[in-house]
């Protein structure tokens, strides 16, 4: 090492969290085979027969999206093919367990994510989707859009952009439009909108900053930005752009003031935080 350089422990690298993620995948799977026999094969099948978490992934989301007339293998085929040929879309897939696993309390086991989880489901096959809208393979983006739409009861445009270690928890009537773009470690709940405001193309869709949490049934319309730290509370209809690590609550939703300043460390996607400290009334909860 060259005089005056310090050493530093070195990070993980990408492949090799996601090698100890898929180890610990395995190691879950086994226990839960051995604990309930019922679930055995099916185990097997999704899990412990394959050699990488891209296989798994693959298997199991080409088995859920399938049709009589769009084929599990074709899906299949689709699937590896894009996560094996994308390290971004593989580690974005770790991070997303990763996010299931350390923000909600209900999440047991990565195996349980991976299997049981259609937010996480819908997103890794919406991440797919998002891959062949770049490639120009818009009817073939389309129709796995409609599909994840069918089975995972979520509706993301394959045009909308996600960032990595995204949560959606219960996910159910999650809509996302075509130009909306979110960051990195968001953590949506069930009944989130992301829309337009008409008819009218072009950029029309909200921009949802690092670290957000919004709350259940929110509605965010139009191009507007949700700055980085922001907590959206349920049930509130956004139509204003909204300042990083502020609180927006009501219909329409404004923002609210705080007893105290927020800590620059917080994340509420992260801390899943639902309290806004409002100076004039009780601590309100989204």
């Amino acid at each position: 090492m060259p005089a005056g350089e310090s050493q530093h422990p070195s990070q993980p690298s990408a492949a090799d969290e996601a090698q100890w993620v898929w180890a610990e995948i395995k190691a879950e799977a086994r226990r839960d085979a051995e604990s309930e026999p019922a679930l055995a094969s099916y185990l097997y099948s999704t899990i412990l027969s394959h050699s990488s978490l891209d296989r798994s992934l693959s298997f199991h989301l080409g088995n859920k999206l399938c049709s009589s007339t769009l084929l599990s293998t074709l899906l299949y085929d689709l699937f590896l093919n894009a996560f094996s040929g994308d390290p971004d879309l593989r580690s974005a897939a770790v991070a997303d367990l990763r996010a299931a696993r350390s923000r909600d309390p209900a999440c047991v086991s990565f195996s349980h994510c991976l299997l049981n989880y259609k937010g996480f489901l819908a997103c890794q096959a919406h991440r797919v989707a998002h891959k062949l809208w770049t490639q120009s393979r818009r009817p073939l983006a389309l129709a796995l859009q409609s599909r994840i739409s069918d089975v995972f009861a979520v509706d993301i445009h394959p045009g909308a952009k996600l960032g990595k270690g995204i949560l959606f928890d219960h996910a159910t009537g999650v809509v996302v439009g075509e130009t909306a773009v979110i960051g990195d470690n968001v953590s949506i709940l069930h009944h989130v909108t992301l829309g337009g405001t008409g008819k009218a193309g072009g950029d029309r869709h909200p921009k949802i900053g690092d670290g957000v949490l919004i709350g259940a049934g929110a509605t965010i319309l139009g191009n507007v930005k949700i700055g980085a730290g922001a907590k959206i509370g349920a049930g509130s209809v956004v139509l204003i752009e909204v300042p990083p690590r502020a609180t927006a609550v009501g219909n329409p939703a404004r923002v609210v003031e705080g007893k105290e300043a927020t800590k620059l460390d917080e994340c509420p996607g992260m801390s899943m935080d639902h309290t806004s400290f409002i100076s004039n009334w009780s601590d309100y909860t989204i």
